[in-house]
């Protein structure tokens, strides 16, 4: 048996961009920021933390033990633990949905998650599935080299990126609709729009690439479209977004039947020093992102500390 290693009160599991606290600052606040920005932004974050940081490591399992937590890495190895924030997030277990004839379709099938460029998918015949921002910009890409449409079970939604001048997230922020605690008046997390600055809407209005409703059937290599036509099919990809990312909960009974987090703002239900980070609609609107995180974690972290102290 591998031994058990005594280690601070709280073990934190997930990607270390959900340990941001912080604002972001960013010369042009009307700009996203870059891939290279971010990494940046996280480095510094992680050098100025007071605390043991692994990277390479996977927890396999944690279990319950008395009022505390046993945890199993993937080398082998044990913490025991006070308390544990699961901050997995929820862009780390891909949502594929099971359609009829899936298992029998000969062609490509893929995830958003695994999508790099178009240039591989040239000249094929592709089907895009979803109806969010990345089936959607993902769809619009991959017509400047190939056929596509993109399947969705209702229109696409779309919201101006820009209003009055400024992004939509500026709004979000000054209104307050990016923090307010809506997370636990949801039963299910709301479709969120396309944000788009006129380029979408154009491209589909121009169909590149169309938009039909999903497929009604899938054998071999084609699928078979609700008006009956039936046609050859090179890649269907999936836009079908995320789950929360927690096997490693499996066994405590903190997640329901389905594998979600039993939890209200973060807090876990099951567990009084089990919390969560990074979830959709954990507490509000921008709970899963980098800008809004933060926020929710310091609420964890105040909640954990006033546990731990009694």
């Amino acid at each position: 048996m591998a031994p058990v290693l005594r280690q601070p009160h709280v073990v934190l599991t997930g990607p270390l961009q959900l340990l941001a606290g912080d604002a972001v600052q960013w010369w042009d606040p009307d700009r996203y920021p870059h891939r290279d920005e971010v990494i940046d932004y996280l480095t510094a974050y992680a050098a100025r933390l007071d605390v043991e940081i692994r990277t390479g490591t996977r927890v396999v399992e944690v279990s319950a033990e008395g009022e505390g937590f046993d945890i199993t890495l993937d080398d082998g190895s044990r913490l025991a633990v006070r308390a544990v924030v699961a901050a997995s997030g929820t862009f780390g277990n891909p949502y594929r949905p099971e359609l009829p004839g899936f298992e029998d379709f000969t062609g490509t099938v893929l995830h958003a998650a695994e999508y790099r460029a178009p240039e591989p998918f040239a000249g094929q015949r592709v089907i895009v599935i979803g109806a969010g921002n990345s089936a959607v910009q993902i769809a619009a890409e991959l017509a400047t080299v190939a056929r596509v449409t993109l399947a969705t079970r209702a229109p696409v939604r779309f919201a101006r990126q820009h209003i009055l001048g400024r992004d939509l997230h500026f709004w979000l922020t000054v209104t307050g609709l990016d923090t307010a605690p809506l997370g636990r008046l949801l039963r299910t997390p709301p479709t969120q729009p396309v944000l788009d600055d006129g380029r979408y809407r154009a491209a589909l209005n121009g169909g590149r690439p169309d938009r039909r409703a999903v497929f009604a059937e899938i054998g071999d290599s084609k699928v078979t479209w609700p008006d009956g036509t039936t046609e050859q099919v090179d890649t269907i990809l999936l836009a079908t977004g995320y789950r929360p990312d927690l096997p490693y909960l499996a066994g405590t009974g903190a997640l329901d039947s389905q594998g979600r987090p039993l939890h209200r703002g973060g807090a876990s239900l099951t567990h009084p020093t089990l919390a969560y980070v990074g979830l959709e609609w954990q507490r509000s609107l921008s709970s899963n992102s980098l800008r809004g995180v933060g926020r929710d974690a310091m609420l964890m972290a105040r909640r954990l500390a006033a546990r731990l102290r009694r």
